[in-house]
């Protein structure tokens, strides 16, 4: 009787493994992936890019369900100006006003849920580090065999950068910049 039922055991767990789908980690490969920036100030814009740490999206049956990313906030660089101006505002954004890169290095992002929604188009929601506060995001993600792009848009002053925000301060007139910026994000992996 016994051995009937360590048969019926094990036979139970061998099904179970069976119908068990492994999840695999695809690691993003941070020398082809980019991350680039826009912010806007009444007076115009500028440009650049952050470079990816490291990051991996988690798959089952070759669909997204998680994911971890990490951002080199050290890296911060803009773009679209040269010289003393570019160095300037570089600075700056990597100061205390800004995102503060001495005291938080890096910006995490982890997903959360994951939904389909058509062909190759996931809906995600996860939690977003910046300067050492989290906050829920939510966007839509287009996945390809081998990347992924999406385009988000990031309320700074969530993450206490309020510098030059007319949320927080008064009569900025013209020095005043905006408390959104936007992120075009393409992964390969």
């Amino acid at each position: 009787m016994n051995v009937l039922k360590g048969a019926l055991a094990t036979t139970i767990i061998l099904s179970l493994v069976a119908f068990t789908t492994a999840i695999e980690k695809k690691k993003v490969n941070i020398k082809e992936s980019s991350i680039t920036w826009e912010g806007e100030k009444l007076t115009g814009s500028h440009e650049g890019t952050i470079d990816l740490k490291d990051g991996y999206f988690l798959m089952e049956d070759g669909e997204l369900v998680g994911g971890e990313f990490t951002a080199d906030m050290t890296s911060i660089n803009v773009t679209d100006l040269e010289g003393d101006s570019r160095e300037k505002l570089m600075g700056h954004l990597r100061s205390d006003d800004f995102f503060g890169v001495d005291t938080h290095e890096t910006a995490t992002f982890v997903i959360n849920t994951v939904a389909k929604k058509k062909d190759n188009v996931y809906g995600i929601s996860g939690d977003l580090t910046i300067k050492g506060k989290t906050n829920p995001i939510a966007f839509d993600m287009e996945m390809n065999e081998n990347s992924a792009t999406t385009n988000l848009t990031i309320d700074r002053t969530k993450y206490d950068v309020r510098y030059g925000s007319n949320t927080f301060f008064d009569n900025l007139g013209d020095k005043t910049i905006y408390d959104e910026f936007d992120l075009a994000i393409n992964l390969k992996f």
